[in-house]
């Protein structure tokens, strides 16, 4: 499988997943289920890009070290990086739709951060097990 595959199927499974839970967290929370799915879908939408833009660089990254292999620090900064980025990007667009301040937006995405941090790592660790990526071998040039 080439990695662009590998990587939209990686997109579109952790995204229809994060759209389910973040709708049905965000009810149980108290906000309506109409401004819960806007949330849920634009924050989609914006993660899509996201998810997209960081596993590019971050394999990109990966194949210039020496050691390939996703140890669990590895694992980490990874999930780190993108949940970082994204709440950067969703804060404001979280507070205009549900109608709080940007104080209570970050609450919301603190929570939100602390579930994603842990669904980010999970399940990054299971599609690779799954669908583990295909390593090139490197190639030694001689001048």
């Amino acid at each position: 499988m080439s990695p662009v595959v590998r990587r939209i199927i990686y997109v579109i499974s952790y995204e229809l997943i994060a759209i389910l839970l973040t709708t049905l967290g965000l009810v149980v929370l108290g906000f309506g289920g109409d401004s819960s799915g806007i949330v849920a879908v634009a924050a989609s939408t914006i993660a899509v890009v996201w998810n997209f833009i960081w596993t590019t660089l971050f394999e990109a990254w990966e194949e210039r070290q020496e050691s390939q292999t996703r140890t669990l620090p590895r694992r980490i900064v990874y999930a780190i990086g993108f949940e970082g980025g994204l709440v950067l990007w969703l804060l404001p667009i979280v507070a205009w739709i549900l109608q709080v301040s940007l104080l209570q937006a970050f609450s919301l995405e603190v929570g939100l951060l602390a579930f994603f941090l842990v669904y980010t790592f999970v399940y990054a660790w299971l599609f690779d097990k799954v669908l583990p990526p295909v390593r090139q071998e490197r190639t030694s040039r001689v001048n």
